[in-house]
């Protein structure tokens, strides 16, 4: 069975992770959601928040789990019996920034780390981007899945 683990903060999830993940389905018999904990972060959406929204946006998909974790990925792979951990491209400086952790967790263990770059029509859509939106009184709903749009 070919697991990936999606890590990420997911504050929120975006369309660009969404599809990701679709996109992950056709590739491996299951993909973990995995949301990392950093206790030193601040969130905008509580932890509970957003593992309901990735759960709600595939609750159709049954080759998608949503987790949380604190530590390191590969720890967590390991735990769950994952060769591969999936990771979205969107622009030359997340590739540098992806590329020396996959460098480092593939030193560290023999797990995969797979790249797809993200649909061009979601290459400029970030968390981050997404939040500021949301702070100043935007319209966030374009950028992520319905099941955020309820939320927010």
């Amino acid at each position: 069975m070919r697991k990936a683990i999606f890590p990420g903060s997911f504050d929120p999830i975006t369309n660009g992770h969404y599809d990701i993940i679709k996109r992950g389905i056709s590739l491996f018999d299951e993909v973990i959601v995995a949301i990392g904990v950093n206790a030193e972060k601040k969130y905008m959406f509580a932890l509970e928040d957003r593992k309901r929204f990735i759960e709600e946006a595939f609750k159709d998909e049954p080759k998608v789990r949503v987790i949380t974790y604190a530590g390191l990925t590969i720890d967590l792979c390991k735990k769950e019996k994952a060769q591969f951990i999936l990771r979205g491209l969107r622009n030359p400086a997340d590739f540098e920034f992806e590329k020396a952790i996959a460098h480092t967790n593939r030193r560290l263990s023999k797990i995969e780390t797979v790249f797809l770059l993200t649909a061009a029509n979601t290459s400029y859509i970030s968390s981050s981007i997404v939040r500021d939106v949301l702070r100043n009184g935007g319209d966030a709903s374009p950028f992520v899945p319905d099941s955020v749009v309820c939320k927010i």
